[in-house]
């Protein structure tokens, strides 16, 4: 599964400075807008303990971490909707992702000139937000002309799919995203094609000065008061500690560099940790000789569609699934020692995956 997260926000606000920071890859980043023209995307691995828990105890050939995809996407302005600066753009661009990274600015800089001439978080993401409702609303309503000619046939599914592009067109009118709403499996698919912009989910970066990295400011204050009946989470970040950080080669020069700062983690970790928990996803894994790997699914999942994941085959043909929990993996120290000791569950097509399990599928095709 492939996760795709897209970082946005209005110029100067130090988008392309974080991406540096999060994938290496070095997306030009200066002092002026629309300096990011082309989306660069950044893969960068998800961190997690338990991959070198594993590796400990079975010593593969490899280790393959989950990853996840930033990418760095041209900066928006007010006007984008109707083709402003890079509004069309960003618009096609954004539409790909399945997440969004909203990083607003919450710190003072008079040598990085601000757009709109101040630093107001609560404004940069209102302008954000009202571009992508204008461009929702232009497609709901071009939904709605096509739909009216087949209406008018008495089509029964017609009708209804024009109440739910009414029903998000009243919200979009009134300034409200579509995620705000609570939509039914049905009204899901109904405007799944259209692929709105105000429907994914998202998550509010809020980039500080260093000196604000741990408790925030009365920025990150406002901000989050604005977004507290937004089912949004605000990660506090700093985007220049985060480029140092980019800049150590060993992980213990990252752990002395965080502690200057009493950090525990960098905000790539905490960012990441948002994006999963936002997109309702978990970790399960294989290990084997050959490699250990982590593998990304929608919680949720059953094992058969956790086998999907890896292969069509494994999915078609699931026989069953050998489970063992990573705390007797650790306790008994091998695969075969827990086989020994009854630690291997076999389990059904309806067993449920849960975060953690190591996993080995049987499948006939």
């Amino acid at each position: 599964m492939s996760l795709q997260c897209g970082i946005v926000g209005l110029p100067n606000v130090g988008k392309s400075t974080l991406f540096n920071a999060l994938s290496s890859a070095k997306a030009e980043s200066a002092n002026y807008p629309f300096c990011t023209i082309e989306p660069n995307v950044g893969v960068v691995q998800v961190p997690d303990q338990r991959l070198k828990v594993l590796e400990k105890l079975v010593n593969p050939q490899q280790v393959l971490p989950a990853v996840i995809e930033f990418v760095d996407i041209a900066g928006l302005v007010k006007g984008a909707s109707k083709g402003e600066g890079l509004g069309n753009q960003f618009l096609a661009n954004i539409r790909e992702v399945d997440a969004i990274i909203h990083v607003i600015r919450c710190f003072e800089d008079d040598n990085i000139v601000h757009v709109d001439g101040k630093v107001n978080p609560v404004n940069d993401k209102e302008v954000i937000d009202t571009e992508l409702q204008f461009k929702d609303l232009d497609s709901i309503e071009k939904r709605i002309q096509r739909l009216q000619k087949v209406v008018k046939t008495g089509d029964a599914k017609a009708k209804k799919h024009m109440a739910i592009a009414n029903k998000i067109k009243e919200v979009l009118e009134s300034g409200q995203n579509i995620r705000s709403m609570d939509l039914s499996e049905d009204e899901l698919e109904s405007i799944y094609d259209l692929h709105l912009l105000t429907i994914k989910p998202v998550i509010y970066a809020a980039n500080v000065d260093e000196a604000s990295v741990i408790d925030g400011n009365q920025y990150v204050d406002t901000l989050k008061e604005a977004v507290k009946d937004e089912n949004a989470e605000v990660v506090i970040i700093s985007a220049a500690i985060e480029a140092e950080i980019a800049t150590l080669e060993t992980e213990e020069e990252k752990m002395e560099f965080l502690s200057e700062y009493n950090l525990t983690e960098s905000g790539l970790n905490r960012l990441i940790r948002a994006s999963y928990s936002l997109l309702n996803l978990i970790t399960y894994f294989t290990a084997g000789e050959k490699e250990v790997r982590a593998w990304t699914i929608t919680n949720g999942f059953k094992a058969p569609q956790a086998a999907g994941v890896i292969h069509t085959d494994f999915e078609r043909g699931f026989i069953k699934a050998e489970v063992i929990k990573l705390p007797n993996y650790e306790q008994y120290g091998s695969e075969s020692a827990c086989r020994d000791a009854g630690k291997i569950s076999q389990e059904g097509k309806e067993y449920v995956v849960e975060d953690g399990d190591i996993m080995h599928f049987r499948f006939n095709v």
